[in-house]
């Protein structure tokens, strides 16, 4: 296990791997069927992968990889059983990619005893590349980041997500329909966008100040909580427990706002 790592390496190989990707961004026919959108997924999966394999395996020979598969709840409720791994979700906005609109980006985590312990995220389009490393801060384009200070509601952004549980039986939507009537009758701005990972590091920047998700979303989350974490984010379930891997449900905003969220949430 390596105790330190070289950071510029991994952020080299994941800009590489997303240039790749900007450089072929439409190229692609939009998929009219199911297989053709599985297949176009997977290719996306098996050629980052590979470009990220080959580029870090001199300086990290003995750290295995595991695919963060969205598509797979269980998969998501613990970590793997490695000490140590690198966790890849290979393009996070995958079907924006794919359909021809912005919204998607090249995401890695190295998890190391069951918790992240580096993760970046990279936006070819926007040419930003966010990355944390635990108790070390959160940076985008080498500039540190810091959550909002916002306090009035009206003036907020709050994004809601949600994820590929199967919900025509557990009351899910339901409760996410429940939510975003909160959010809409709360806050000034509310907003769906897409790559969940995207979204959390930009709870980090500034950018969003409230981001919440009723259902699990784990691979799609972790390398954006490090980043929002590291910011200065509190990262809680919509209960207002504290999130730990396999929590069913996300809240991640500055302190002040998660507790004005959960005092909404609780109102009659």
């Amino acid at each position: 296990m390596q105790n330190e790592i070289n950071i510029p390496v991994i952020l080299d190989a994941v800009r590489k791997a997303g240039n790749v990707f900007l450089r072929d961004y439409k190229q692609n026919s939009i998929p009219k069927t199911r297989d053709e959108l599985l297949q176009q997924l997977e290719d996306i999966d098996t050629w980052c992968l590979h470009s990220l394999q080959q580029d870090l395996l001199l300086e990290f020979p003995a750290i295995p990889w595991h695919i963060g598969d969205e598509f797979d709840t269980d998969a998501q409720r613990t970590p793997a059983e490695n000490a140590e791994y690198w966790l890849c979700d290979a393009m996070d906005g995958a079907i924006q990619y794919l359909q021809h609109i912005p919204g998607w980006t090249i995401n890695l985590v190295l998890v190391r005893d069951g918790k992240p312990l580096f993760s970046v995220i990279y936006d070819p389009l926007a040419n930003e590349m966010f990355w944390a490393k635990d108790g070390e801060g959160a940076f985008m384009n080498g500039k540190a980041l810091t959550i909002s200070d916002k306090t009035d509601l009206g003036i907020m952004l709050a994004v809601f997500e949600y994820g590929h549980q199967d919900k025509s039986n557990t009351g899910l939507n339901e409760k996410m329909g429940d939510t975003v009537t909160k959010l809409l009758d709360n806050f000034g701005i509310v907003r769906n966008y897409g790559p969940h990972g995207l979204q959390l590091a930009y709870v980090g920047a500034g950018r969003i100040d409230l981001f919440v998700q009723e259902d699990m979303d784990t691979f799609n989350w972790i390398a954006g909580l490090l980043i929002a974490r590291e910011s200065g984010a509190e990262i809680l379930t919509t209960d207002g427990d504290l999130w730990k891997w396999g929590s069913e449900s996300l809240l991640v905003a500055q302190k002040r706002i998660s507790e004005k969220y959960l005092q909404i949430k609780s109102a009659k």
